[in-house]
């Protein structure tokens, strides 16, 4: 309904201008300490809104109230903060969940930061080869490593794991035909398919078997004279049980060598180290999967390798330079500063027991499970002389997940701090943690808000103390 301009006029013209606001004391103080296109933007903002809400009145049929300026610069603040603050921005992983996809994956170690903040700051070697004095390749600072750690014959690194499987299908059998499982026909995250991938690729997906049972003989009766790759995709990110069954990798690598066609695997996760010891078993390494004759293997760099994004890909050399070949190379290829962090954490598993132990993602796998129970006592002991009589803090054995698609049906026993107040919902009390400084990610079990004491490293217990301790001592409504 159209409002009489004589109508609106007057309540409108009682709101100050965005001029008139930037002249207050209050906000001239913000104008000192925050970036002055924060400030602007929040004063645009707050005006309008309130000129949304005084049409809103109108249209109703009620009387528009315009307020004094205290609620308008109040709402200002509020707004200059949330811009000021960087959206990406540090959290407590709290959640247990070690390869947590939207926090970030794997936190890189401390010898990988160092190493990115030293290309990020300076000029590097990125495509320049010293010795020579003439240009070199990016892909030289990892390809040996990664030969080395897996015994390929060659090895390239791109962006990320999905590009890694573009690239190769791409490269392989574009145009032609791809054999997979439809049992391996998985979602990969962000509603990102193996078939999707594959289309886009420019490769015909053909698929064999049923969703649960997939026979050697099916691949075999799917071989035609379009075929140009059999694929195989682990299945990283789900378990199916009951009635199955599947082919050995072994077995289709002899079919493909006996019809000339190559064989990939998509390994996701793509660990390095043997976890089995730590009570994760059923994941193969990379290492024992390239002894089964595989032509080509492709695995994520921040997951259970513990380093930053990337896309690794390791096979046959000839296989690796027909991709390092593919003008499509060059739009997935991994920047300066990925290639940097990569290659520390590389050298790491070279270094052995020391080297493993100081990447993060694998040192919450393998810590030992007396380490995180005393770390939970002292994290309910130090929130439990901050809170509030009606709060309850109690440590608790519970279970963490690997995560980031990795060994979904297992998971590793933990401890974690338990947190209840009376009148106060569970899920009133996860939204507090998260806007906490730093933010606390957590999750809720029932009527408790639990902290996974695995995920919550040991240079970060006196931070999560801090953060959740105001939280927990305040008068809270529900």
């Amino acid at each position: 309904m159209a409002i009489p301009e004589q109508q609106a006029g007057l309540p409108l013209r009682q709101i100050p201008s965005v001029d008139e606001l930037l002249q207050e004391p209050v906000i001239q103080k913000l104008l000192e300490a925050h970036p002055r296109w924060t400030v602007i933007e929040a004063v645009r903002e707050t005006l309008e809104e309130r000129r949304q809400k005084i049409l809103a009145l109108l249209r109703e049929g009620s009387e528009a109230f315009v307020p004094d300026l205290s609620p308008l610069i109040g709402q200002v603040c509020r707004k200059v903060l949330h811009l000021a603050r960087p959206s990406l921005r540090r959290v407590i992983n709290a959640t247990g969940v070690i390869l947590h996809t939207n926090l970030g994956r794997a936190p890189l170690s401390s010898e990988a930061l160092a190493r990115l903040q030293e290309v990020a700051q300076h000029y590097s070697t990125l495509e320049f080869d010293l010795p020579q004095g003439a240009r070199g390749s990016r892909q030289g600072h990892v390809q040996g490593l990664l030969t080395r750690l897996t015994g390929a014959e060659g090895a390239l690194a791109v962006n990320n794991n999905a590009a890694a499987v573009l690239l190769s299908i791409n490269t392989l059998a574009e145009g032609r035909e791809v054999v997979v499982s439809r049992g391996e026909l998985i979602e990969i995250g962000d509603s990102f398919r193996i078939p999707d991938v594959m289309r886009k690729a420019g490769a015909v997906l053909r698929e064999v078997g049923t969703t649960n049972r997939t026979r050697l003989k099916d691949y075999e009766g799917a071989i035609g004279e379009r075929t140009a790759l059999l694929l195989k995709v682990h299945p990283s990110n789900f378990r199916i049980v009951g009635f199955t069954s599947d082919v050995l990798l072994a077995d289709l690598v002899a079919l493909g060598r006996g019809r000339a066609l190559p064989v990939m695997i998509d390994m996701g996760s793509g660990a390095i180290a043997d976890l089995a010891p730590f009570g994760l078993k059923g994941e193969p390494t990379v290492q024992e999967t390239l002894r089964s004759g595989v032509d080509l293997i492709t695995f994520s760099g921040d997951k259970l390798l513990g380093g930053p994004q990337a896309g690794l890909i390791v096979g046959k050399k000839l296989m690796i330079e027909r991709l390092r070949k593919n003008p499509l190379a060059r739009a997935v290829r991994i920047d300066k500063l990925s290639l940097a962090a990569l290659e520390a954490t590389l050298r790491g598993y070279l270094e052995g027991e020391r080297g493993l132990g100081a990447i993060p993602a694998l040192a919450m796998i393998t810590c030992p499970l007396h380490e995180i129970e005393e770390r939970a006592e002292r994290v309910r002991a130090g929130l439990q002389a901050r809170a509030h009589p009606s709060v309850r803090v109690t440590v608790e054995d519970q279970w963490s997940e690997v995560g980031g698609g990795a060994l979904p049906a297992q998971g590793l026993p933990t401890y974690c701090v338990a947190l209840q107040r009376s009148a106060v919902s569970p899920h009133r009390l996860e939204a507090l943690l998260r806007d906490a400084d730093p933010a606390v990610v957590a999750r809720i079990k029932g009527e408790k808000v639990l902290l996974d004491m695995r995920t919550v490293r040991e240079d970060e217990v006196g931070l999560l103390i801090s953060a959740v301790g105001p939280i927990l001592a305040g008068e809270l409504g529900s």
